[in-house]
């Protein structure tokens, strides 16, 4: 924060840990080592009750590391300047808001309108894990995607099983049987743990990409166990036709996923294929595509079997929330020390991900998306 045009140095802050409400999301945006390095560093952390027993940590743990536990949500909304949480605001958390309040979170902006609009009437401080860019990285983004690109594999594998609606092909084949056919759209972080994860059963993978370098790597780093093949349309045509399993892992930061599958492309699919939508976060990569939670995963057009869950890594709570705060920490360290203003100075690619400031959206791709 900055005070007749002196930065602050040390900003004491209370710091706000909120139970996660959305259908089985179980992470937890702190894990009591992390709550320990706050209060170690001078910090007022407050945890709602339960806040980590989806991800395996308990109250005691947290009060043990130094944290106060609040009952309710909004407790811990009422006392906290800066607010740590691992999903978007749901429709019940958004009243709790205050204004000037600082929240780090995963927002995905761009396929959330009103959730822009409401953030920006709350008069919110607003950052999004998922713009935070260092170069052509996007390091509180990565971690989930590995997550999600190994889990696409796991779950496509399942419901191409008979009795879940699939075509009741097994990916790794047997003897005298050819394995299965995983195509992957997109060879960044999530398609490139796709990749491996399903090399590792022994699908036959190909991976779609427009990067000639990154195809390179792609080929270097899957010790050509994967096929890498330029995407284009034709390309993707032909491919589709023969696939088992497609996997959507294509991401433009800040922005809405390119639909790359249109509806009457789908038809090309044999009946009880199996479509995996990591891109569903921001909107998707199919015509076809619509949010699902783990509650319900699963939809059918077009006679595939779509899986388009929002939240994928939640279903791996422990390992996701682990994973989660070793990027997010020192970030928010930095906020909680400096105050948001003075951290943003000091780090252009913390000041990347903020998101909405002073009832105005500010990252120029996610105001792009939404037409402000």
């Amino acid at each position: 924060m900055r005070t007749g045009g002196v930065v602050n140095v040390r900003v004491l802050m209370k710091i706000g840990i909120p139970k996660e409400i959305k259908d089985k999301e179980n992470r937890v945006a702190c894990t009591p080592g992390g709550v320990r390095m706050f209060v170690q560093q001078g910090h007022q952390v407050v945890v709602q009750t339960g806040a980590g027993a989806g991800s395996g940590f308990s109250d005691a743990a947290y009060a043990e590391a130094g944290a106060r536990l609040l009952p309710t949500a909004g407790d811990v909304f009422g006392e906290a300047g800066l607010i740590l949480k691992v999903k978007e605001p749901q429709a019940a958390e958004v009243p709790l808001i205050c204004k000037g309040q600082v929240l780090f979170t995963y927002l995905h902006l761009a396929a959330e309108p009103a959730l822009a609009k409401a953030l920006m009437a709350r008069g919110a401080v607003a950052f999004a894990y998922e713009t935070v860019r260092v170069g052509r990285r996007l390091p509180l983004l990565e971690p989930m995607s590995e997550i999600a690109g190994r889990m696409s594999v796991i779950v496509g594998s399942y419901f191409l099983a008979k009795g879940q609606g699939g075509k009741g092909v097994l990916l790794g084949g047997v003897p005298g049987v050819l394995p299965g056919r995983v195509l992957v759209l997109g060879g960044g972080t999530a398609g490139v743990n796709a990749g491996r994860m399903a090399m590792g059963l022994g699908a036959d993978v190909t991976i779609l990409e427009v990067d000639l370098e990154r195809m390179r790597f792609l080929d270097i780093a899957l010790h050509s166990g994967a096929h890498t093949l330029y995407s284009n349309e034709q390309n993707l045509l032909d491919a589709l036709a023969e696939v088992d399993l497609l996997i959507g892992a294509v991401l433009v930061p800040g922005a809405p996923a390119p639909k790359l599958i249109r509806r009457q492309m789908l038809r090309r699919m044999k009946t009880g294929s199996v479509f995996v939508d990591i891109a569903i976060d921001q909107g998707g990569c199919a015509e076809s595509s619509r949010p699902t939670t783990h509650s319900s995963p699963v939809f059918l057009e077009e006679d595939v079997l779509h899986y388009c869950v929002t939240n994928m890594p939640g279903a791996y709570a422990r390992t996701a929330t682990q994973a989660l705060t070793n990027v997010t920490t020192p970030y928010a360290l930095k906020l909680a020390n400096l105050g948001w203003e003075a951290a943003c100075d000091q780090m252009p690619d913390l000041r990347e991900g903020l998101n909405v400031v002073g009832g105005k959206v500010v990252h120029p791709t996610v105001a792009q998306a939404l037409g402000l």
